[in-house]
């Protein structure tokens, strides 16, 4: 027996509709007009019998009968996603599309980078580096490197590297002062404050890791020089304007290559770590796999070998 079922534009709207709450919403994700959204709603109304939203003066909010079906039909939709997905799980593409954020791609994936070309010469990587977290569905993106705690709901998730936070500054700048032997000592030098740390509260800026080790007395944690990406804070360092409080991560190649040091033992650890995440369909990817794999022997390795 044949199943009697709505057009599928109609669900596909009812879908995004109730999912973001939002008709406009709804249009952009599906690019067309909010009035084509409300027109293929009001198909799936009168095919169902039932309303669906009840439409308030600003805004639109589901009907119980509405509720009742979206889980069941998110997951229906994501199931035929993954079962399509089936048909070139081994589709031969030969690029990977990564996101990550601007500073972990400067500061560590991009000076190894040319490892996994010189392993790979028939894949082509591509960056998409954004303090944005990447829709794997919407932004046609393979796989992503993420700081946090490792819950990704619905996604594959790897360790990549656990981190620290730790001061650092150019050889050239702490002989200029003879050195530094104690967090105390920083009042000496100028302090470069690194306003990415805001999208992260787990991670201490100036004032609360000077707190931690017992020199909040004896340094000025409000003055320095700010800048709101990470990798711009670390070359300010390098380039010798002051102390930066950077993830070991960031600096491990400047540390390893000796355009940075640390004045001093003062790293605390990070609650959170960098995770290699990427949809289940694509775990079994071969490109994948081997970004993946690669990436995980990489943050393995020692960081002097970077």
């Amino acid at each position: 027996m044949r199943r009697r079922l709505p057009p599928l534009n109609a669900l596909r709207a009812f879908e995004a509709a109730a999912r973001h709450a939002s008709f406009k919403a709804a249009a952009d994700e599906m690019s067309v007009t909010p009035a084509a959204i409300g027109h293929q709603i009001r198909t799936l109304e009168d095919f169902l019998g039932v309303p669906l939203f009840n439409r308030l003066n600003r805004s639109v909010e589901l009907t119980d009968a509405a509720r009742g079906i979206l889980p069941d039909l998110t997951r229906s939709f994501d199931l035929m996603v993954d079962a399509l997905a089936t048909l070139d799980a081994d589709d031969g593409e030969n690029v990977i599309s990564v996101s990550t954020v601007p500073s972990f791609a400067v500061k560590w994936l991009i000076p190894r980078l040319e490892r996994f070309n010189r392993a790979h010469p028939e894949l082509d990587v591509r960056i998409s580096a954004s303090m944005e977290m990447a829709d794997f569905g919407r932004d046609g993106i393979d796989c992503a490197i993420r700081f946090g705690s490792g819950n990704y709901p619905d996604l594959k998730s790897w360790k990549i590297l656990d981190d620290t936070v730790m001061p650092a500054a150019s050889p050239a700048l702490l002989d200029s002062v003879g050195g530094i032997a104690s967090p105390a000592e920083l009042a000496r030098l100028p302090l470069i404050h690194d306003d990415s740390l805001r999208y992260d509260p787990m991670t201490p800026d100036w004032r609360a890791w000077l707190t931690a080790v017992g020199a909040q007395e004896a340094v000025d944690w409000k003055r320095g020089t700010h800048f709101s990406l990470a990798d711009h804070a670390v070359q300010a360092a390098i380039d010798g304007m002051g102390v930066v409080l950077t993830r070991r991560s960031l600096a491990a190649h400047d540390l390893a290559t000796g355009r940075l040091v640390t004045p001093f033992e003062g790293e605390q650890p990070l609650s959170m770590s960098y995770w290699f995440v990427c949809p289940p369909r694509n775990a079994s990817r071969g490109r994948i796999a081997a970004f993946r794999d690669w990436i995980l022997a990489e943050a393995a390795a020692d960081p002097e070998d970077s």
